[in-house]
């Protein structure tokens, strides 16, 4: 019985899912977590099976072509303990609900997928899935090969992103983020972005606000920078603009390769989160990790390796 939780991957056949399937099994066999692969099949191949042959053979037949795309796409390289599950419906909720029943520490997904009749719509399914999952979420770029083995990982990573929006789950996202950036022997880099006021112009409370919410930030980030462990100071940013546009301009400026990102809604701050990583996915064409409310970090006290926030996780 595995230790750690396992690893799903939606697939759609494409070579964007091939790169992602590249991802979520590197990780899965690194860490000795069982893989599984999903399939949502739209209900109108159902139908069409039934009716060309008199029975659904759709199951099996999609099966084996999974088991020959994970054949083609992973080759020679080591291979993590897979399983094949075909679903039939709307691609998010499927998706979703083979991850409760898994009881998955990770998903694993590209951002797009294959346009056609059979199709996950990639572009939408993430969007959905990043709003409802409960576990942390690596979306991959689109035109993300994969790695061949764990180092090539850590070669992509580069250097670790966390924007952080300075509320209550700040903490632990950054802990998190730190944590892999220390797996990897990367940098880390804090970035807050700071929205622009929505104001008439002229009004001379705007500077005033301006200027707390920037004495406000520059506090807070120098707080999270003095609690990073030894030899692990994170480089700290503050910005001004668009989140999504900013977070997308400084993982390119830094090298990136890897942005964690925090899945929730504030009252304060307007639309959950999930959309601003949803843009960002769109701009920045990197390693996404978007992690729900409900992740934690590693105890100090616990033996788990530290990469297990970019690998699965049961917390």
């Amino acid at each position: 019985m595995n230790s750690i939780a396992p690893v799903l991957c939606p697939i759609d056949f494409s070579d964007s899912s091939r790169g992602a399937l590249r991802y979520a099994n590197t990780i899965a066999a690194h860490f000795g977590a069982r893989l599984t692969l999903v399939v949502v099949n739209d209900p109108l191949l159902l139908e069409a099976s039934v009716i060309a042959a008199g029975r659904s053979s759709l199951v099996e037949e999609t099966t084996r072509e999974m088991q020959r795309f994970f054949k083609q796409t992973i080759g020679n390289r080591p291979k993590a303990d897979v399983e094949f599950e075909v679903a039939s419906g709307k691609p998010a909720p499927e998706i979703l609900r083979v991850s409760r029943e898994r009881g998955t520490g990770l998903i694993v997904m590209a951002s797009h997928g294959l346009s056609g009749f059979r199709k996950l719509f990639f572009g939408s399914t993430t969007e959905r899935v990043l709003r409802e999952t409960t576990v942390p979420t690596l979306v991959t770029s689109a035109n993300d090969p994969g790695p061949s083995e764990f180092d090539d990982v850590r070669k992509a990573v580069r250097r670790v992103l966390v924007p952080v929006d300075l509320t209550a789950a700040t903490p632990g996202q950054v802990a998190i983020a730190g944590q892999i950036a220390q797996a990897f022997t990367v940098p880390l880099v804090l970035a807050h972005v700071i929205e622009p006021v929505r104001a008439l112009s002229g009004n001379p409370a705007v500077q005033t606000v301006e200027t707390e919410r920037r004495y406000r930030a520059e506090a807070e980030l120098e707080r999270l920078t003095s609690d990073a462990p030894d030899g692990a100071t994170p480089e700290a940013l503050l910005v001004y603009g668009e989140p999504a546009e900013e977070i997308a301009k400084v993982a390119g400026d830094r090298d990136a390769g890897l942005i964690v990102m925090g899945l929730h809604s504030s009252p304060l701050l307007g639309p959950r989160m999930g959309s601003v990583t949803y843009r960002v996915l769109c701009l920045a064409h990197r390693l996404v990790l978007a992690l729900p409310p409900q992740a934690q970090p590693t105890r100090q006290s616990e033996p788990v390796d530290a990469r297990s926030h970019v690998a699965p996780t049961t917390g």
